[in-house]
């Protein structure tokens, strides 16, 4: 058991029955938390108290599945939302009676330009706005694999309570106040993976994907400091860990999208690519930003795989 473990928050709701909010309720509800998992449409998770994206998990009897705009009250509510559908969420009206609110969701708004947290102080300028993320797959977290995780709040003290509450036995928390860096940390990553992605979907090899991630850590470090991020988060979990992870994984959308572009396949319909459009944002506004650009050109078709490797291999050579 983790020496800083002080027991799992009493009662949490959840907004989002997707794998990733599937996956907490799961983990929340083992450790014996009181969890309300809302989603969208709950019907598969009623009926089979299972999400169709977790497939071999089954939510414990302690988690109350449902629809229900109304029996939201717990102090602390997980935001499972995708980025590009968490301004529209939070706008809805839907009563979320919580005075602390994590987000989950890594990327940026591609309307507002906005981080998830961001969002969050948009909509509800009221609550205490944290951030969960790092290098971490759903499948794992709902299996109790050990998974360790930042909490990026910009208030130390609320971020302290929600570390410690929050955390189990097999999912350490880590505390950040370096909300921008922790949540451009997982944005930009998922830009390097898909072009991690396209050099394995390519055949280019494991040199070149090494490559690749050390000079996309290296973009990501320039462009979020740049914006008021501090390096050394950008060396923690929310960016170097969460590099690492999915540019070596096929459990990666964003690497299997990268894989598909390469090869000229595509993903099933309705998978979430965050990836692809944190790249165009990168892309329009004018950064140096040469692995993003060349992501976003080569996923709206202005460059084949060839010219995205011509167009990195052409730049001119300087110091590392």
């Amino acid at each position: 058991m983790s020496a800083g473990w002080q027991g799992p928050i009493n009662r949490i709701d959840i907004f989002g029955g997707g794998a990733f909010g599937t996956a907490l309720a799961i983990a929340y509800a083992k450790a014996g938390c009181a969890v309300r998992l809302w989603a969208r449409d709950p019907r598969a998770l009623m009926v089979h108290a299972a999400s169709p994206q977790l497939p071999g998990h089954v939510l414990p009897s302690g988690v109350i599945v449902t629809g229900d705009p109304y029996l939201y009250d717990a102090d602390v509510a997980l935001l499972a939302i995708p980025t590009q559908s968490l301004d529209a969420f939070l706008a809805s009206g839907l009563p979320i009676h919580a005075t602390k609110l994590v987000s989950c969701a890594k990327g940026i708004h591609k309307a507002t330009g906005l981080t998830p947290c961001r969002l969050v102080a948009r909509h509800r300028p009221d609550a205490i706005a944290a951030q969960l993320t790092g290098p971490s797959f759903a499948a794992d977290i709902a299996s109790g694999l050990p998974t360790a995780l930042t909490l990026a709040c910009a208030d130390d003290t609320h971020g302290k309570f929600l570390q410690g509450k929050l955390s189990l036995p097999a999912l350490r928390l880590y505390r950040t106040t370096d909300v921008t860096g922790a949540e451009l940390g997982g944005a930009l990553k998922n830009v390097i993976a898909i072009a991690a992605g396209a050099v394995i979907g390519a055949g280019l090899g494991d040199s070149a994907r090494a490559a690749l991630i050390a000079r996309g850590f290296a973009e990501m470090t320039r462009y979020a400091t740049s914006k008021g991020a501090r390096p050394e988060t950008l060396t923690g979990l929310s960016g170097l860990g969460d590099l690492v992870l999915t540019c070596t994984s096929a459990q990666s959308r964003n690497f299997r999208f990268g894989q598909a572009l390469a090869r000229g396949d595509t993903l099933p319909e309705g998978t979430t690519v965050e990836g692809l459009h944190t790249a165009r944002q990168l892309a329009r506004s004018g950064a140096d930003t040469p692995i993003a650009d060349t992501v976003a050109a080569l996923a709206d078709g202005a460059l084949d795989i060839k010219g995205a490797l011509d167009h990195l291999l052409s730049r001119p050579l300087k110091p590392e």
